[in-house]
This record gives C-alpha cells, structure tokens and sequence, in this order.
C-alpha cells in the first residue's frame, strides 16, 4: 500500500502501556458503546411511547448507527490529526448532550434526531482503540486490542439487559439520563488519567478526509476485512434488533426483566477478544476468521430447529446468542489486529473506514430485521440472519486460493 505523499513519520518513541491504562481504556470503551445499544431492547416502549408503528420502529436503532457512521468517517479521522485526549473528551461531550436530549423529549422527530446524535458522540470509542493500538508494542497489540475489544463487547452485551432493567424499574427516560451523566464523569476521569497523544501531521482537516479516498481505494485488506464485518455485523444487528421483539411476543412474553436475563448470556461472547487477539499474534488470522463466520450462520440456523415459544425454542435462542457474539466479538478483534498493522500514522482513518462500513452493515441488518420480522416472524428473520455472514464465504475462499 502507498501512503500519501504528504503523510507524517510515526512517532519514534518506544509504545508502552500499563495494565492500569488497558483496564480504563477497556472500560471506557464498554460505557462509552453502550450508548448505541440502550435502544435496541426499549424499541417496544419507545416506539409505543412515541406512537411510531412497528414497521418504523426500525429507525431508532438504524438511526443511532447511522450517526455512528457519519462520526466515523467525519470525526474519528481527526485522531491522526488533532491531541487524542481532547478529541475523546470533545466528542464524548456531543453523546452527553444527545443522550440528555433523549431523555427530555416526547416527539418521535426529535427523538429520532437525539438518536442521531448519540450515535455520532458514541464514535469516541473509537479513537480510543487505535489509541490502545499505539500505546502497546507490537508483540503485545493483539492481546491489548482484544482487551480493550473485550470491555467495548461487555458494554455492547451489558448495554441492553441494563437498559431493560433500569426502565423496569423506572423508564426508559431514566436509561438516557443515567447515560447522560456517565459520560460527563467518564470524561472528566479520562481528561485526567489519560496520557497525552498529539500526532504530528501537517495535513488539513479537507486533505485528512480526501486521503481516506486514497485510503479505502489503495488497501485491499481494509477492503477485505470491512467487507467481512459488514456481513458479520449485519447479522449481529438483526439478531439483537428482532429478538427482543419476539421474546415479548405472545409466543414467550417475557417481560422487560425476562428479556435483560436473556441478554446477559450475550456477554459469554466477549470472551473470544481476548483469544482472537492472541491468535492474530500467532499468525493465526486466516482460520480463526473462517470459524467465526461459520459460527455466526450457525446460530441462526439452530433456531430453525423448534416451535417457537416452547423451552427447546428458548434454550437455542440462548445457544444462538452466545454463539453469534462470540463470532462477531473474534471477528471484530482479528480485522481490528489486521489493519492497525499497516502503520500508525494511519491507524485512526483506517480504523474509522473500517468501522464505517460494517456499521453500515450494522444500520443495514437492523432495518432488514425489521422489516423481515414484519413480514415473516421470526422463521423469516432468521434466515436473512444466516444468510448475511454466508454470503462472506465465497469472497473469504479467495484468501486460501491467493495462498495456495
């Protein structure tokens, strides 16, 4: 890959990072993504509350990640440019201001307009992983992305049974409340703790932008593992958009508590970071890549397999949860481990296009899971589910070919 002309040499100095500032990087990335997920388990109190129709209910979550796209492409970019702490801090801030906004309006418009934005200010997450990437040796960057990855799919899995719980007992107003003065303490904590990264490129703001052009055009692995993400995380999306829907359905109806229990096994998923990161480390990429997407497809086809709303149909849904997260989580790690490899100077506009096209993806799964479970229940969904990471393999095949 060529890198543009007028791109800044890497900084010299030897990275290091303490366990301490891994554990608060993991942290923080879990709170802060949290933000995109509050939503996806209160679409039926929501959309109720705002008397959205079902087909529309969609929006809430596509919304939120389609803000999280733009602040990818638009804002994450900046950390190749402007001090890391500052931006991280500065884009928290829009969250902290959305979130507030969330929790004080009764219109389906603005609401929808608040989503917007916690989305953008959710893309500090974000800046911080590529952050954690520049910090840790090489040896080590697999293993301290797949930590900080661990804490972000903790906050991704946590998110939802957390906001169920909370609205049980209060509502859902509460949830973004709550978020709301998260993000100002976690700020605050971050504006101190945090050492200072300020990179030393010359490039303008419109040039930073016009070379992500270059970027996406001049890297085939970005383009390759972005496109395996998008069908990845595609499914994750439509998974966790739908099934709250259906656990309180008549077939199951479970309450806003039932289905935060349900949620919690989620987070078993989060434990795969961790070991894809070490895999990566080991050259492992390739094989561990195509047992994460198999066993994405997996998880929705065993839903098939039992009448909905029997135990049977239950315990496969927990079994597809687990499995499902943890193909996504390995994933996420090994395409993550993949690019930032491909230098530091470029790490946080790889990272932005990166995740700006599987949360495309991620926007994409969610309207579709709507609209399937709409139109054909759950029997439909799930196998929109298992299609999106099938479609992955034939392209995928191509790496052992191009090998051989």
């Amino acid at each position: 890959m060529t890198q543009p002309a007028n791109t800044a040499t890497p900084q010299t100095a030897a990275p290091t990072i303490s366990g301490a500032t891994t554990l608060l990087l993991a942290m923080s990335c879990g709170l802060i993504v949290a933000n995109i997920y509050y939503c996806q388990p209160l679409i039926g109190p929501i959309s109720t509350a705002l008397g959205m129709s079902p087909k529309a209910a969609g929006l809430i979550a596509t919304l939120t990640q389609l803000g999280y796209v733009a602040g990818l492409l638009l804002l994450v970019p900046l950390g190749d440019l402007i001090e890391n702490r500052k931006l991280v801090t500065g884009v928290m801030a829009i969250g902290a201001v959305a979130s507030l906004a969330a929790a004080s309006v009764s219109n389906t418009v603005p609401f929808l307009l608040a989503c917007l934005f916690i989305g953008i200010g959710s893309v500090s997450v974000q800046i911080l992983v590529p952050f954690a990437a520049h910090l840790a040796p090489e040896a080590i960057r697999g293993r301290v992305i797949g930590q900080a990855t661990s804490g972000l799919m903790l906050g991704i899995m946590l998110s939802r049974p957390a906001a169920s719980l909370i609205t049980d007992l209060l509502s859902w107003h509460a949830v973004y409340l709550l978020s709301a003065t998260i993000m100002v303490i976690l700020g605050l904590v971050l504006r101190r703790a945090l050492p200072t990264r300020q990179p030393t490129h010359n490039l303008s703001y419109g040039a930073l932008l016009a070379s992500m052009g270059h970027l996406f055009t001049q890297t085939p692995l970005l383009r390759r593992r972005g496109f395996y993400h998008f069908g990845m995380f595609g499914a994750f999306s439509l998974f966790w958009t739908t099934v709250p829907l259906l656990l309180a359905s008549p077939a199951y109806g479970l309450s806003q508590t039932g289905i935060a229990l349900f949620a919690l096994v989620g987070v078993a998923g989060a434990i795969s970071a961790p070991l894809a990161g070490m895999a990566a480390d080991h050259g492992w990429s390739r094989a561990a890549t195509g047992c994460a997407i198999v066993l994405a497809a997996f998880s929705f086809l065993i839903t098939q397999f039992a009448r909905p709303g029997s135990t049977l149909a239950l315990g496969l849904l927990v079994a597809a949860a687990v499995l499902l997260d943890f193909g996504v989580t390995a994933n996420l790690v090994l395409g993550q481990r993949a690019i930032f490899s491909l230098g530091a100077s470029l790490r946080s506009r790889l990272n932005g296009l990166y995740m700006s096209i599987f949360f495309i993806g991620g926007a994409f799964g969610s309207a579709v899971g709507a609209w399937s479970y709409a139109h054909g229940g759950w029997s439909l969904t799930a196998w929109v589910g298992f299609a999106m990471p099938l479609v992955i393999l034939p392209f995928y095949a191509t790496e052992w070919l191009a090998k051989k």
